[in-house]
């Protein structure tokens, strides 16, 4: 076999595997070189260069498109579905983003640049703006013949709207196969179904998709006219970008940085937080300065600093995810406040005494001091109580001041229950100071 015929059977593996095993090809791009990939999508077709585009997460598939050839890139973009491609196009620099718009065709760019007005996170944003839909007024047997012109995920759930371009409903193929083929499509529509504005925040539409248990959400404008859809697999898609990027935020760094990202974008991002970590870190430090004394006649109780406050910053690290969770998914609302506050309140109180118990009964044993076993469990429930409370009320005052409940969460957690681990432990051996001798 030659090196051509080599060339070519390596080739159609490549397709094969990338056609028949899509998530499985994305993973191991995920973890691929640039460079590599541009290389890969310069050998496929323009189609399936799109396709895998389309398939990876925004960042890397924002980087990949700058480094590939202007044409390639042009060709690219213009065979991708519009929405795809402005969430891509979104995560280019401005400049950047600019010189890619300039090389499109112009009646795609400013297609693009509308998808883009739209604000992040928005249905605007998600959905596929070419929807293809079908007149209520044609027959099941009119409709069956222009089905050909349908993508096959287009054909499953049709999108059926009225002479005046508004939503009229959506109808199951099946049920449209088994109609009579003299009835209308409109005769078939039973119900109205769900449907959002381009300006609904994705938080209300993974809401509609999970109680409805959707496929398609239709997206229209004020007059009902259909501008789109959005389909399940970029709801789930878009979810799992939001949440590993919050996870980036919650630390401090930023949404858009990836592993591979250069060295000084890495420093850049992290930098202001680190800065911001310091002040605070100085704060904690402040709190035991206060506190100096009584460490240096009782040196026992810098050893088991690092254990209140380790607890206390894990107690609210559960409370953090626990309604991160809930403010992500909409289960709780703000005005929700006074009931979760008291839930998790109660709930380091609780884990708080059992933990006491086991702390105080070990601090016994190793120092053969009840007076420090009984600190130690009392600065144990009440630093835990508050570090729990601490975790439940910073995201939902970041959500109440209009910022990201999970922007650099973490850090102010970690401040708060370093202070109070710390100044509840150094305060009860102040004040008890004569059962520590």
């Amino acid at each position: 076999m030659t090196g051509a015929d080599n060339r070519g059977v390596s080739r159609a593996l490549t397709e094969a595997y990338i056609d028949q095993f899509p998530q499985e090809a994305m993973d191991v791009l995920e973890a691929a070189p640039v460079a590599e990939i541009v290389q890969l999508l310069r050998a496929e077709s323009v189609e399936r260069a799109a396709r895998v585009l389309s398939r990876m997460s925004s960042g890397l598939a924002a980087e990949v498109l700058l480094h590939m050839k202007p044409e390639l890139a042009r060709r690219s973009l213009t065979a991708m579905d519009p929405g795809r491609a402005a969430i891509l196009l979104s995560g280019l620099d401005e400049h950047s983003r600019n010189a890619q718009l300039e090389a499109l065709d112009s009646a795609l760019a400013q297609e693009l640049r509308e998808l883009m007005a739209y604000p992040e996170g928005s249905a605007g944003r998600l959905m596929e703006p070419r929807a293809a839909s079908m007149p209520a007024r044609l027959t099941v047997r009119q409709a069956l013949g222009r089905l050909r012109r349908f993508s096959a995920r287009d054909a499953a759930l049709l999108v059926v709207s009225d002479d005046a371009g508004r939503l009229a409903g959506l109808l199951e193929l099946a049920d449209v196969v088994r109609a009579d083929p003299g009835q209308r499509l409109a005769e078939l529509i039973s119900f109205s179904p769900a449907r959002v504005t381009a300006l609904t925040p994705r938080e209300e539409i993974v809401e509609l998709f999970a109680r409805h248990r959707l496929r398609v959400l239709p997206v229209v404008d004020l007059e009902d006219r259909l501008l789109g859809v959005i389909r399940q697999a970029a709801v789930i898609q878009a979810a799992q970008e939001e949440a590993a990027a919050d996870l980036q935020a919650m630390v401090g760094v930023g949404r858009d940085e990836r592993a591979l990202s250069p060295p000084l974008v890495a420093m850049r991002k992290r930098l202001p937080w680190l800065n911001i970590n310091l002040v605070t870190a100085f704060l904690a430090a402040a709190v035991v300065g206060i506190f100096e004394n009584t460490i240096a006649q009782f040196t026992a109780l810098a050893v088991l600093l690092p254990v209140v406050a380790g607890q206390s910053g894990n107690t609210g690290a559960q409370a953090l995810a626990v309604i991160m969770r809930g403010l992500a998914l909409r289960e709780i609302r703000l005005r929700h406040w006074q009931r979760v506050l008291f839930k998790e309140t109660l709930a380091g109180l609780l884990n708080g005494v059992a933990i006491a118990l086991v702390t105080g009964l070990g601090v016994l044993l190793w120092s053969q001091s009840w007076g420090l076993a009984w600190v130690i469990a009392a600065a144990m429930v009440l630093s835990m109580a508050l570090a729990s409370l601490s975790g439940a009320a910073i995201p939902l005052i970041l959500k109440a001041v209009g910022r990201d409940p999970a922007q650099s969460a973490a850090i102010f957690l970690t401040t708060v229950t370093d202070i109070v681990g710390f100044a509840s432990f150094l305060g009860f051996a102040v004040a008890f100071s004569s059962l520590l001798l």
